[in-house]
């Protein structure tokens, strides 16, 4: 749902607002989100005033991932000076801090684009995956997804030995803030994550899936990577296995 009119009636001072599927996704894509080029995607940030020298700081009115969608789109990008407001928009509120109405008004930037290619992938290298000792695939949906009791993608199940650590479950759902390290490190050690293994995430759409490869590489996880389109494409690709409990 387009975010715009919650931004107008308020939001921290001084915050744009970055609408994903207008001016982020690919317009004709027959799923919800489908990264762009990087060339499209740099134009739009520099049009929200994003630039070299600066530095950026994302924040999301509900639920942590969709800020972690754009800060894993601005480092592929090469573009790192980015941080996440912890607890987001719902804890400046909790906390009792100002918000106003008024809109950004931040000049274009120019982003020097040094992509990294290689922490987006497709249903190709998740197929070639399947079965590899080198590889964790990681589910970021809850578990009545995963295991094969819901079917809000469209077939039941998950792509063939994935494992799950719902992105849900790494944030405190009162404050809103992130858990622990130590909790977070422990959630993807249990399963099954490797820091000397390449781990790519998934979701519904390549949204809560960035929550997880941002936390894997925060905690130092070299080589995570985002399933753009996710179960959107997945599920409803037919010659694509899927496997449930």
């Amino acid at each position: 749902v387009n975010g715009s009119a919650e931004y107008e009636a308020g939001h921290i001072p001084g915050s744009g607002y970055l609408d994903l599927q207008r001016d982020f996704s690919i317009e004709d894509s027959r799923y919800s989100f489908t990264l762009p080029s990087a060339q499209l995607v740099a134009e739009a940030f520099e049009r929200h005033g994003v630039g070299d020298g600066m530095k950026v700081v994302l924040y999301s009115r509900t639920t942590q991932p969709w800020a972690t969608r754009f800060w894993w789109m601005l480092r592929w990008l090469g573009f790192d000076a980015v941080a996440i407001l912890d607890g987001g928009y719902q804890k400046w509120i909790a906390d009792g801090r100002d918000v106003s109405k008024e809109p950004a008004d931040y000049r274009c930037g120019q982003i020097s684009i040094n992509e990294r290619p290689n922490i987006f992938v497709c249903k190709d290298e998740v197929l070639a995956a399947i079965g590899s000792s080198t590889v964790c695939t990681i589910n970021a949906l809850g578990p009545d997804i995963h295991s094969g009791k819901n079917s809000r993608y469209g077939r039941l199940g998950r792509i063939p030995g994935s494992t799950n650590v719902p992105a849900a479950n790494l944030v405190d759902p009162t404050t809103m803030e992130l858990r622990s390290p130590e909790e977070i490190a422990s959630a993807f050690t249990a399963a099954g994550a490797d820091p000397n293994k390449r781990n790519i995430t998934y979701c519904g759409g390549g949204i809560f899936a960035t929550l997880d490869a941002y936390l894997l590489h925060q905690l130092g996880y070299a080589d995570a990577a985002v399933y753009d389109n996710s179960m959107s494409e997945w599920a409803t690709t037919e010659n694509l296995p899927v496997e449930v409990d």
